[in-house]
């Protein structure tokens, strides 16, 4: 069985990491079984045969392969009788495009709505880590990040008018069934939802229905995991 070491909070069944996320629904497309260990920040030794100190990291027989984006490849190369992640090489290549939008712009600004909640979640080993690696990322304490995040998250949520635009007339960002574009981009909300209460989305928005379509997949594979909204 493949093995995925997933970023867990104080509780071992609370995984947030949005790029374990991404992993985890690119297993469940491909219907690959997996073991899901519990990993924390403060952990690096435990991962080190990878070559690298941060997860996911995907263990298949004596492989060791890192980075959601390798691993979805991996995944697609190394299981090509399983359902395509890509739908061809043309998705795979468009793929791209959303790791770069989740992470370059999605996140940071998901990020500046909900860093001081990820705190609270977290194991006790793991905050000390936590608030000294993320201020100095911001150049200030997560209570300053977050204080004023009512008055930002209007702009957030006109950020997100390109996916609003990609669901127009289809269910999911690939269309009429999900990829793994919409896996990268569901991970951040993933992320949000397992260690914050902050509402970002509002009922009435395509996004948010989209977000309800994503955690219903697989079993409700994500709606099961342990969150702060609902």
């Amino acid at each position: 069985m493949l093995k995925l070491f997933d970023l867990a909070g104080a509780d071992d069944e609370r995984r947030f990491s949005p790029y374990c996320w991404r992993v985890r629904l690119a297993l469940a497309h491909k219907h690959l079984p997996v073991e899901t260990i519990p990993w924390r920040f403060t952990e690096k030794d435990r991962i080190a045969a990878s070559g690298q100190e941060r997860v996911p990291v995907l263990v298949d027989g004596d492989k060791w392969i890192a980075d959601s984006w390798t691993i979805a490849n991996y995944l697609e190369d190394a299981y090509p009788d399983r359902p395509s992640l890509f739908g061809g090489g043309a998705g795979r290549a468009l793929s791209r495009f959303y790791v770069g939008w989740a992470d370059t712009v999605l996140q940071p600004a998901m990020a500046r709505l909900i860093v001081r909640d990820v705190l609270d979640r977290l194991h006790a080993k793991d905050r000390a880590y936590f608030r000294q690696s993320r201020e100095e990322r911001f150049g200030r304490t997560l209570e300053e990040v977050v204080a004023d995040r009512d008055k930002k998250l209007p702009a957030f949520r006109a950020a997100l008018s390109p996916l609003r635009v990609a669901l127009q007339g289809q269910p999911f960002l690939a269309g009429a069934a999900p990829l793994q574009a919409d896996y990268i981009v569901f991970g951040s909300f993933q992320w949000a939802r397992a260690t914050s209460a902050f509402e970002l989305l509002a009922k009435d928005d395509s996004v948010h229905a989209w977000r309800e379509r994503m955690l219903d997949l697989y079993d409700g594979l994500a709606r099961k995991a342990p969150a702060e909204a609902a």
